[in-house]
This record gives C-alpha cells, structure tokens and sequence, in this order.
C-alpha cells in the first residue's frame, strides 16, 4: 500500500533526526526538525505522485475512507479519534516551558509611590522637576542648565540612546530590549518628569515584576550622577526634543 509506504518513510527519517538526541543526549532544536520535516514531506509526496497511477495509488485509501458507504463506521471512527490526538499533542506541548511569561511585560510599568534615592524619600505624585519653573522665570538660567544637562547625557546617556537621542546608540543592538528612543512624541512625552527621574536614578535593577521579562539594561545612575544632575539631563532630553513633560495640571 502505497500510502502506508509514505506514512513509513517520513516516519524513518523523523527517527533519523531524532536519533541523536535519543542516543548520544545532543538532540537536534525542534524548530530544525520541524524544518527538515516539512521538507522531507513535501520530497517524499512529490516523488511518489510523479505519475498519475502513482497519486492515484497513494490517495487511494484516503479516497475509499471519505467515499464508501460500506466504510461509514471506520470513517467515523477516525474522525473522532483524529481530533483528539491533535487536542491531546497540543495539550501534551502546552507545559510552563512553552506558557508565556505570568506577567506580560509593560515598556511603562507602574511607578512606586514612594522612592528612596540620595538618603531622601520622594514622593513620585508630587515630586518636581525644581529646574523647571526657569523656563519661565529665567529663560538665560534655564538655557544653561539644558546645556549642562546636554553635557551629562553626551558624557553617559549617549553610548545606548544615541546622539539623535532615538535609541540608536553605539551599544544599542547589543541590548534586549533595545534603549528606548526619546525623539517622537509617543515616549517622554507621555510621562512625568518625576516617572523619568525614578527611571534614571533606579534602572533596570529598580523595576517592578511587570517590567519583566527582558526588564532593562539600563544601569541605577544613582551613585554615578548627582540628584541635580540627574534633573539637569531630564531638562535636556525634554528640550532636546521638544517635547514637554507631562502633567496634572
């Protein structure tokens, strides 16, 4: 039976392909033997239906099963029993090592309310930015705190958010997930300068469980950059960009 030879030869060369991890403990990646079986298939069914007796004498039996009458109860038979194969395969792969994370990562995840940083405690709902106000009270001020805040990002930002500040730094393909891009007005702009103050001084280390899996490369500037700095390179960003932090008011 020609249909029971294709069943045959596909299954050896699954075996094949399954043998080394069997055998020898090194098994080739599933996602190679699934590549190499859709192909070993597709080879195997285009030589045995070259020729028209060939597909004929292969789908033949398959034929027989759909249409005739006398085979109603077999046919019946495999229809039922094919679909729960299918569910229990399936159900037999969906173990924790194939589940999605518990928790769906948030590029934004939710802020503490409070955060302890340079030997204070901030309160993240009413905190900021003290540099702010002299955009208006102060513009020559303001502007020399925007450069001082440029020289800051340039000395320690720019290596992984880039010079254009759109995420494009030199480490930057080397990072999961890659740095956030501050051009645009879909990133800062939809945050609190006190949510980017938290995020600058903790890091990655400083996030929540939603932040995960991949979490954040981003290092806790805290012992590295002073609280004024920190503000100051905030001013940078936002101006740099042209965009402006968001608020409740």
């Amino acid at each position: 039976m020609r249909l029971l030879k294709f069943i045959l030869i596909n299954l050896f060369f699954f075996g094949l392909l399954k043998a080394p991890g069997l055998f020898l403990g090194k098994p080739i990646p599933a996602s190679i033997v699934s590549m190499y079986m859709f192909f070993i298939v597709i080879t195997v069914l285009l030589v045995m239906t070259i020729t028209d007796k060939g597909a004929k004498g292969l789908f033949a039996p398959i034929a027989a099963l759909v249409e005739d009458p006398s085979k109603a109860l077999i046919r019946n038979i495999v229809f039922v029993i094919v679909p729960v194969v299918a569910a229990f395969v399936v159900y037999m792969q969906s173990n924790d090592a194939f589940a999605p994370p518990v928790e769906l990562r948030s590029a934004h995840p939710a802020p503490p309310a409070m955060v302890k940083a340079y030997g204070k405690t901030f309160d993240l709902a009413t905190l900021e930015n003290p540099y702010r106000r002299l955009a208006k009270e102060g513009p020559v001020a303001f502007s020399a705190l925007v450069r001082e805040g440029g020289e800051v990002y340039f000395k320690n930002c720019v290596f992984c958010h880039g010079p254009k500040l759109d995420g494009r730094g030199h480490y930057a393909n080397a990072l999961d997930p890659l740095p956030m891009p501050f051009s645009g007005n879909d990133t800062i702009a939809q945050l609190q300068e006190s949510y980017v103050f938290w995020r600058v001084v903790k890091g990655g280390p400083g996030l929540p469980r939603e932040g995960g899996p991949s979490i954040s490369s981003m290092p806790s500037w805290e012992a590295s950059l002073t609280e004024e700095e920190v503000w100051k390179v905030i001013l940078f960003i936002y101006d740099y960009t042209g965009n402006t932090p968001r608020s409740w008011k």
